[in-house]
């Protein structure tokens, strides 16, 4: 077990003179790793495969009850990652899509029929420099997800250790098993929230680590003991092969395009 004091290495990887960027800690000790060990192994996540393919399951607590969405993430070092969202209990019709080739971003909602096509977002300027503190330095991905999606939180965790876990009290408390794989358990307690509602003492953070490649496996959420939202790996395949279509889609005829 450990603690740790706030963690700023999120845009601090070494960037060899040349040859490929690779992960700053090839592999965790045998042993049960400090917070900042853990947090410094996961933000390298992405550099340990070159093609990935997800399925994550979400439960959360709503108004209207549970509400439960499957995610399958597919990953293409570098530039290429689809996403696709839907409701299962919501019927065939209840689902989402969102796909990038690295230069432009495509999405479609089916319950809407309403679909997109921009460029992708180019990167703020200047948040990389080695004269910025840490805490100013963001980390870029190779290949980035839909933003403030789960994809992009399991794979890319390096800004949620530095500016949420980071704020709050952790500790790593042992190890678990996600999906058929050995992962590290860390807790959090009352880390920074932009959600009032739990923007309260009792609200804590469980995750779970895969040990080998640092993805985010399990991610717990509570309030007062109480489990608000879960979201759990249930398929984790690193290198998979990927079929030639993997990242096209076709728009169906009436589909409504508002940019």
């Amino acid at each position: 077990m450990s603690a740790t004091s706030a963690w700023d290495r999120a845009g601090s990887l070494p960037v060899p003179a040349n040859g490929p960027v690779r992960p700053e800690v090839a592999a965790l000790h045998e042993a049960i790793p400090s917070v900042a060990e853990l947090f410094t192994f996961m933000r390298d996540a992405e550099l340990r495969f070159a093609t990935l393919r997800l399925r994550i399951e979400e439960r959360s607590a709503t108004a209207r009850g549970e509400e439960v969405a499957t995610i399958e993430a597919t990953l293409a070092h570098p530039g290429r990652a689809r996403t696709l969202t839907s409701w299962p209990e919501q019927g065939i019709g209840a689902y989402e899509v969102w796909l990038t080739d690295g230069t432009t971003v495509q999405t479609y909602v089916a319950s809407r029929k309403v679909g997109t096509r921009r460029p992708v977002r180019p990167v703020v300027r200047g948040t990389d420099g080695e004269d910025l503190p840490g805490t100013s330095r963001i980390y870029r991905s190779v290949t980035p997800f839909q933003s403030e999606s789960l994809p992009e939180l399991f794979i890319h965790p390096a800004g949620y250790c530095q500016n949420v876990l980071g704020t709050g009290s952790c500790l790593v408390t042992g190890t678990t098993t996600v999906a058929g794989r050995e992962a590290v358990v860390l807790e959090c307690r009352h880390p920074r929230t932009i959600e009032v509602v739990a923007d309260r003492p009792d609200f804590a953070i469980r995750i779970a680590v895969d040990r080998l490649d640092g993805v985010i496996l399990r991610l717990e959420e509570s309030i007062g003991g109480q489990v608000t939202r879960e979201a759990v790996v249930t398929s984790y395949q690193p290198d998979a092969p990927l079929p030639p279509d993997a990242f096209e889609f076709n728009f169906p005829s009436d589909t409504t395009f508002i940019y």
